[in-house]
């Protein structure tokens, strides 16, 4: 009897060594002031800007989204896992928190990972041609690879099916697929989200870095890659989601991106194609067609200190011109968990070109905070960074 119940011990014992799991709460909140100059003023006959000023503010998510979130993991053995993640954006100036996204706006997934196999989500991600933060020198912060493409570089897509691979001789794969809920495939307007989805492959060595990616967002009006904003999908058009008008929001993207790493130093740069189809009737100044690229160096001066230096350009047809921000910043960690940061920048536009430093909505109606056509924005702002 004494030998059962010792063999029993054993294997409860050893069934709970195999199926530990852990849940983690984590966060971060970003918060800074800013100026600005070139911020449209004044709404004339036509619901346009009529004049231009500056603008004094206190700001959250300048350098980094403010979010909360928690993840866990259970061990079941085998070198299998469950995971679970939710996150939820917030505005740390005023506490206010996600919008038509719902509570974990960011991240609301669950799925199962294999030290062999990889990873396989089902849920609510970033969408991912965020892929692009990797080889940005200011990580998708409020200036940099989604302001001159207007926020099409940073949405979240619901409905998901993701995958990422193990990494085998340096590459690995990840690819996301987010179906559009509707009778029709692609979306059909009953929906608040076309079909999106998207893969990228990546080689990593030591000394460099190099990623492809695709990626298409379909209208759930239409199914279309192209068209006018659905007011079903999401509410605001603008930044932080892909609800932007024609190419800004429904379209395809073709990525190459490549890191290089020199001691202190990481080269980044990126080339997109950024295309939509089936768009009529546009408007003058709203293209179909962007190429967007990007270049930039970090100098890691100090274990603590970083100074950054990158350029942004845009070109799109059908009359929207091109832009180009210039911009320089850095940023020092008092901590392992919290860091100051500074970023001082400037989009220069073409005549017809009305692209600002934020991800702004498409046009110039007064309240989009785009610079007049063919003027200038710039701007810096200073703030705390603290993880926990």
């Amino acid at each position: 009897m004494k030998k059962v119940l010792l063999a029993a011990s054993l294997l409860t014992f050893g069934m709970a060594a195999q199926a530990q799991s852990s849940v983690t709460l984590y966060g971060r909140l970003d918060a800074g002031l800013e100026y600005m100059t070139g911020v449209p003023t004044g709404v004339g006959a036509n619901g346009q800007a009529t004049g231009s000023s500056h603008r004094f503010k206190a700001e959250s998510g300048d350098w980094g989204t403010s979010l909360w979130g928690m993840k866990g993991v259970e061990d079941i053995g085998g070198g299998n896992k469950v995971l679970f993640q939710l996150q939820g954006s917030f505005n740390t100036m005023n506490g206010t928190g996600p919008g038509g996204g719902g509570l974990f706006n960011r991240w609301a997934t669950v799925g199962m990972s294999n030290d062999r196999f990889g990873t396989l989500l089902l849920g609510r991600e970033l969408f991912i041609s965020n892929g692009v933060w990797d080889f940005d020198p200011f990580g998708q912060s409020s200036w940099s690879s989604a302001s001159l493409v207007r926020g099409r570089n940073w949405p979240q897509s619901s409905n998901n099916i993701s995958y990422q691979s193990p990494k085998i001789a340096g590459f690995d794969f990840y690819g996301q697929y987010a179906l559009s809920n509707a009778t029709n495939w692609n979306g059909n307007g009953s929906t608040v989200q076309g079909r999106e989805g998207g893969a990228q492959i990546t080689y990593t060595n030591s000394l460099f870095q190099i990623r492809g990616l695709y990626d298409e967002i379909r209208n759930p009006s239409n199914g279309q890659l192209g068209g006018a904003y659905n007011a079903l999908n999401g509410g605001t058009v603008g930044a932080n989601n892909a609800n932007g008008n024609g190419v800004y929001g429904y379209s395809r993207e073709y990525t190459a991106a490549v890191n290089v790493f020199l001691g202190q130093f990481k080269i980044q740069g990126a080339y997109q194609a950024i295309r939509s189809s089936g768009m009529t009737n546009l408007a003058p100044g709203q293209p179909s067609s962007l190429d967007h690229e990007w270049g930039g160096v970090t100098w890691q001066a100090t274990p603590a200190a970083a100074l950054i230096a990158a350029v942004y350009h845009v070109n799109g047809n059908n009359g929207a011109g091109n832009a180009t921000i210039y911009t320089v910043g850095g940023s020092y960690n008092l901590s392992k968990r919290t860091l100051l940061d500074i970023q001082v920048a400037t989009t220069q536009n073409s005549k017809t070109a009305n692209y600002g430093l934020n991800a702004n909505n498409f046009g110039d109606a007064a309240g989009t905070d785009n610079p007049l056509p063919g003027h200038s924005q710039t701007g810096v702002y200073a703030g705390i960074q603290h993880s926990f």
